[in-house]
């Protein structure tokens, strides 16, 4: 892809002056993102920041910042006389998961990728997640939002509520190291069944600052609740994932009625 073909493909619309994000930082998203979706392909060649400049309507210095973050990730190399061109194997793996195993998948994921804890608190919980742990609205119940990673590049973000008389069972200290499952297993309430729910949504400046990407950008949100044993709600789980950098495999298959019965054939989720 040359400077002209490349020059064409990105919105200067993305940026906006008006969040907190500074400019050389939302440019510098807007240009990982796309390194890394393979949308700017490696051993290209950018446009000048003088032209960059032009076509972001900021400074050039702001440019020259942006890409000075980019050389410091690896994703691009600086030459002077030659410009800025995209490293090769700028790609990283995708974290799949699976509805088939969908608690194996989520445990899998747990030991594989890396955990950061951004924030915990207690809270009142609105109508919603109130309806699907089972309790009345404003009950207090601890939230904890967490990011995971996947060689040091954020895929996740996680907002989990969980049950007072459960989360009180593990330490702040415990959210910050070890997988939910885990810590609803050592708490005596091990999850056995998953229910969620996945649409389509556009990051909002909170998670789309978590995340790296720009305000906007396309992201699937799930929203999950886990039960015990006895199918009481254990943990409801809004997140929130970069479709670039992770992926739902699921398998369906026919199931056919008996030739007696003459009723008609359905589909079935393996889930």
């Amino acid at each position: 892809m040359d400077a002209t073909t490349w020059s064409g493909r990105l919105d200067p619309s993305l940026l906006d002056a008006s969040l907190p994000t500074p400019l050389y930082h939302q440019i510098y998203l807007v240009l990982r993102e796309n390194i890394r979706s393979g949308a700017i392909s490696s051993e290209s060649t950018f446009p000048g920041e003088q032209e960059m400049a032009k076509m972001f309507n900021v400074s050039r210095i702001t440019v020259k910042r942006a890409l000075n973050d980019l050389a410091s990730d690896g994703l691009v190399s600086r030459h002077r006389g030659r410009g800025t061109i995209v490293a090769g194997g700028s790609t990283i793996p995708m974290v799949k998961g699976s509805f088939d195993t969908l608690i194996e998948s989520l445990h899998i994921m747990g030991l594989e990728t890396e955990l950061e804890l951004l924030d915990v608190t207690d809270v009142p919980v609105d109508d919603s997640v109130a309806q699907h742990l089972g309790v009345e609205p404003g009950t207090q119940v601890q939230r904890a939002i967490r990011r995971r990673k996947l060689q040091n590049e954020p895929f996740s973000h996680l907002v989990t509520y969980v049950p007072m008389e459960i989360a009180k069972r593990y330490s702040i200290k415990d959210l910050a190291s070890t997988p939910m499952l885990t810590l609803l297993e050592r708490a005596g309430h091990p999850a056995l069944e998953a229910e969620q729910w996945i649409t389509a949504v556009s990051a909002d400046p909170l998670v789309s600052a978590a995340l790296g990407v720009s305000v906007g950008s396309p992201l699937l949100k799930i929203e999950r609740v886990m039960r015990g044993a006895k199918g009481e709600p254990v943990q409801v789980i809004h997140g929130h994932y970069r479709p670039d950098r992770f992926q739902y495999h699921v398998k369906t298959h026919r199931r056919r009625a008996p030739v007696s019965g003459g009723g008609p054939a359905t589909w079935r989720d393996e889930s």
